[in-house]
């Protein structure tokens, strides 16, 4: 028979911790037991607040990862948050709102979103914001371009999958789809995120991003019936926020040229007579 565990030495404890961290898979009871024991220690805390302290810091970190891991495979381009949104930059954009859509019930109700305006005006700034937003509050996200998506669902048909990716789609708690009207699709390239989007009305969010109006949602999608069941899936009860026409990257770059070349040089120039 093996030594009782009140028997053991201080290293054979701590190796049976590590062990059975491992198996268990505790990480971060793994590399903090030792320090929160010492914490424990010097305050005289009961082993019922130790335990207690060292599983919330277990549950904390795997939360944490867990929201992270939601953001990765989320497939965002690039970073982006919407605390970091210069409201001041482009006022049409109405704060409250985004900041209320930021809490996500909006996702939690299966609701759409509509961000319509022009290249340059903060879109894709925000459906990624409001996309990492969900998923830190533990949602499923996908986002994908919907020129991405459309190639996506044709090589699905093509190899005789579409029911599958259609099904995969329909899982997702919020899908982000960016750049919707950029490209003109034929019947076929429209049929095929019409189904996606019949597959999650009223159950799943759809946000979407588009540089064009829906009165202008025609150039798109060429077929005029389908195109108004596809505006229709889209806005039904959907939240919309028209960003505008004036590009904040345009002025901001402007901003940033004319404040270089206004620097010390600039100015003694000036001041020369």
């Amino acid at each position: 028979m093996g030594a009782r565990r009140d028997e053991l030495t201080e290293p054979a404890m701590d190796a049976a911790i590590e062990r059975a961290c491992v198996i268990l898979r505790l990480p971060t009871v793994r590399g903090r037991y030792g320090e929160v024991a010492g914490i424990a220690a010097r305050q005289q805390a009961s082993y019922k607040g130790f335990l207690t302290e060292l599983l919330s810091l277990e549950c904390d970190d795997r939360e944490a990862r867990r929201r992270a891991r939601l953001v990765r495979e989320a497939g965002f381009p690039r970073p982006k948050r919407l605390e970091d949104f210069d409201f001041t930059a482009n006022p049409d954009v109405p704060a409250a709102l985004v900041g209320t859509l930021g809490r996500c019930q909006w996702v939690a109700a299966g609701q759409p979103l509509c961000l319509i305006g022009d290249s340059g005006t903060g879109k894709s700034h925000l459906l990624i914001g409001l996309g990492t937003a969900a998923a830190e509050h533990g949602y499923r996200v996908r986002y994908v371009t919907a020129a991405a998506l459309v190639n996506e669902l044709a090589e699905a048909a093509d190899d005789r999958m579409l029911g599958k990716v259609i099904a995969r789609y329909g899982r997702i708690d919020l899908l982000c789809l960016d750049e919707l009207g950029y490209i003109e699709l034929d019947r076929r390239g429209a049929e095929l995120p019409f189904q996606v989007f019949t597959e999650r009305e009223e159950k799943s969010s759809i946000a979407i991003a588009s540089n064009a109006p829906f009165s202008e949602w025609a150039q798109a999608f060429t077929d005029p019936r389908l195109c108004a069941a596809i505006v229709d899936r889209l806005t039904y009860d959907a939240h919309i926020i028209t960003t505008g026409t004036g590009s904040y990257r345009l002025r901001a770059t402007a901003a940033h040229r004319a404040a270089a070349s206004a620097g010390p040089g600039a100015k003694e120039k000036k001041g020369t007579p």
